[in-house]
């Protein structure tokens, strides 16, 4: 038997394009580095409350330099991040409640669908223009790379188009999560329980538990690891996680299995 996984918990809420970053990182890595990746659903906007933080994009050098900053970051981490083509309305008013109460359902009750479901809702919100050919799987080195250059289609091959939905609204979520493989019935009901006290307690209660270990923002990872916790900020931290995990930082994208023996 080999050594048991070590823990790193993900808090992040789909709303955060940092998030998704770290997000994609530590589910590449997952397997490399034999941890146990936990998905924890979080709400952004009362991590903010709880810290008393302020999202970046209100001070306008910090929009300006997040515009930027995102666009080089979703060329190298291979993430295909497009800013909201009403990006205070999507981000700032509208929010992710009901989106983080679904998740929050979807994990309670189906996690395995976990993953697919958050990076589904993150397209649909941070991938406004990309194009993809239609037969060329997404999960491919070769899509990866035109997405996260957004390159548009020159030739008469059929492209998939991406572009921002309102993940406020139920229909969005239902596509996301049926685009993810869900069936439409049980989309529908983990979408009728957001409203529940369980999914709405479930919710709060990781929110909190983000708070108690520091955050102030997202995402937050915690890794356990020989009996301590470690918090760290941010999706530009993975080198500082591979030293506490004692393992190897290969890049956004580590190689193949067989391109490392």
């Amino acid at each position: 038997m080999g050594p048991l996984p070590r823990t790193l918990e993900l808090f992040y809420d789909v709303l955060s394009p940092y998030s998704w970053l770290g997000f994609e990182v530590l589910c590449r890595y997952q397997h490399v580095w034999n941890v146990d990746l936990q998905l924890r659903p979080t709400l952004i906007a009362g991590i903010m409350k709880d810290s008393g933080n302020k999202p970046p994009a209100l001070l306008p050098r910090k929009a300006q330099y997040m515009t930027q900053d995102l666009r080089s970051l979703g060329q190298h981490f291979q993430v295909p991040i497009q800013f909201p083509k009403d990006f205070f309305s999507v981000i700032l008013e509208k929010g992710s409640l009901s989106a983080m109460r679904f998740l929050t359902a979807v994990h309670l009750e189906c996690p395995e669908m976990l993953e697919k479901v958050s990076r589904e809702l993150w397209m649909r919100v941070w991938s406004r223009v990309s194009w993809v050919p239609a037969d060329l799987p997404l999960g491919s080195s070769a899509a990866r790379g035109l997405l996260a250059t957004h390159t548009s289609p020159s030739s008469v091959t059929p492209f998939l188009l991406f572009q921002d939905e309102d993940i406020s609204e139920s229909q969005s979520i239902l596509a996301a999560a049926e685009k993810a493989g869900m069936p439409a019935e049980q989309a529908q009901r983990f979408l009728e329980k957001i409203s529940s006290p369980k999914v709405k307690n479930q919710l709060k209660e990781t929110t909190e538990t983000a708070c108690k270990y520091g955050a102030f923002g997202l995402p937050v990872t915690v890794a356990h690891v020989d009996g301590q916790s470690h918090m760290l900020f941010g999706s530009d931290r993975m080198e500082l996680l591979a030293h506490l995990l004692g393992e190897k930082w290969m890049g956004p994208v580590p190689p193949a299995p067989s391109a490392r023996l």
